[in-house]
């Protein structure tokens, strides 16, 4: 088979690593890919930022399964396109993707079929939000979260009202986050313990990926801001079988209904961003993707046949299934990032590589080669990924691969999976 994968991060490194390992794999394509795909993969670099430029390069190349890593593309209808045109797509379709792509669709889509989460509220007036903050004030803050695609960042976890009353400031009237953060949602802050569920999806029937958990906070011990990853682990020890089961009968599956029941069906990966109250699990968002960098640590572990299940995806023949899936071993991801990071940062910083061992991984995400130099080319560079029989050991693994990367202008947290919950 010759199969493509759209994106250029980690997410789609790995991605394309372990479709190296299946037999049916006869040809790679990443588009366009980074510095680290080149050894296995051929990089095709569409010409224009469409999404019909985007189809015409996939087109020309005749793949037998195309995979969408990013949720920009899917948002904007690559699969419906792709899907036209008699090409297999994992991905969502443009109307099932707003389950990501619009917080206030997810939102008011939980709140009509009962699926649990935070509650809510909308506004894309800056002076009726403060009216209601002031109104109803809340001791232990809010969540302030805009409703368009953000890239990772529109998510403001607020200590207090004024905190969240700035936030608000900053999307609805100094317009940070630009047509994106033009409508937002004022959420009750939840407290427990986070989890992500990834689930394969074929519109009515799903399955679990092993869970994972990751690290957003720039910094050690959860401070700064919010970023798109800066570490992960898998497996998650404090979702079990039982628990993971409750997840897809109270969340995934009335989610499905719900998607059916709206007139977008939903197939592909389904992310379930969760809080694991005292109540039980919450939703805290939903993505209509791999998460990045969940799918790092997810994929060296599972022992799924990825394009058969892709496949069974697409064609509705997916089997439903609860509990925790097959999985071997633990693995740990460490994020190397440019100082600065989630903020501003300088690119074509010089870089070394690392080669796979048989308990380490590494996976390009902001990287390209200049000049047949590998140098940087975004916020998020390096994902040291380390493998082991138990978090401990695939943490030493990672942070021995991290420290072996670290040259000048990068940097990473070190208190990822310090504890394994």
């Amino acid at each position: 088979m010759k199969i493509a994968v759209i994106g250029s991060g980690g997410r789609e490194h790995a991605l394309l690593w372990k479709l190296s390992k299946q037999n049916e794999v006869k040809e790679l394509i990443a588009i366009p890919g980074n510095g680290g795909t080149l050894s296995i993969a051929s990089s095709l670099t569409p010409n224009g930022n469409s999404v019909e430029a985007l189809a015409d390069s996939i087109r020309s190349c005749k793949p037998d399964l195309v995979i969408v890593g990013p949720e920009q593309p899917l948002a904007e209808g690559i699969a419906d396109t792709l899907m036209k045109s008699g090409i297999p797509c994992f991905g969502p379709s443009a109307l099932a993707a707003r389950i990501e792509s619009s917080k206030v669709f997810s939102k008011e889509l939980m709140r009509k079929y009962s699926i649990p989460t935070a509650e809510f509220e909308i506004f894309d007036d800056f002076d009726k939000l403060a009216s209601f903050i002031r109104q109803n004030p809340c001791a232990y803050g809010r969540v302030v979260k805009a409703d368009g695609l953000a890239a990772g960042k529109g998510a403001f976890v607020c200590s207090n009202d004024q905190e969240a009353i700035a936030v608000a400031k900053q999307l609805l009237v100094d317009d940070s986050l630009g047509a994106a953060g033009h409508r937002i949602v004022l959420e009750e802050k939840l407290f427990g313990t986070e989890a992500s569920a990834h689930f394969w999806c074929d519109g009515e029937h799903f399955a679990p990926l092993p869970v994972a958990r990751d690290y957003k906070r720039a910094l050690d011990d959860d401070l700064g801001p919010n970023t798109g990853g800066m570490g992960t682990l898998c497996p998650a020890g404090h979702v079990s079988a039982d628990m993971l089961s409750e997840i897809g009968e109270t969340i995934i599956a009335p989610t499905l209904s719900a998607m059916q029941a709206e007139g977008c069906p939903y197939r592909g990966v389904l992310y379930a961003g969760l809080m694991l109250t005292d109540d039980g699990p919450r939703v805290i968002e939903f993505n209509c993707r791999f998460g990045d960098p969940e799918t790092q640590v997810m994929l060296p572990l599972m022992q799924d046949n990825l394009i058969e299940t892709m496949l069974s995806c697409i064609d509705g023949t997916l089997k439903t299934s609860t509990g925790s899936p097959a999985a071997s071993g633990a693995a740990v991801c460490v994020v190397l990032t440019a100082e600065g990071y989630p903020g501003s940062y300088r690119k074509d910083i010089p870089l070394r590589t690392i080669e796979n061992t048989g308990h380490t991984l590494l996976f390009h995400a902001g990287t390209t080669m200049k000049d047949g130099k590998l140098v940087s080319s975004g916020g998020r560079i390096f994902n040291a990924v380390g493998l082991g029989s138990d978090i401990e050991t695939a943490r030493l693994n990672a942070y021995q691969s991290a420290h072996s990367l670290l040259v000048s202008g990068l940097r990473f947290r070190s208190d990822i999976a310090a504890t394994a919950k």
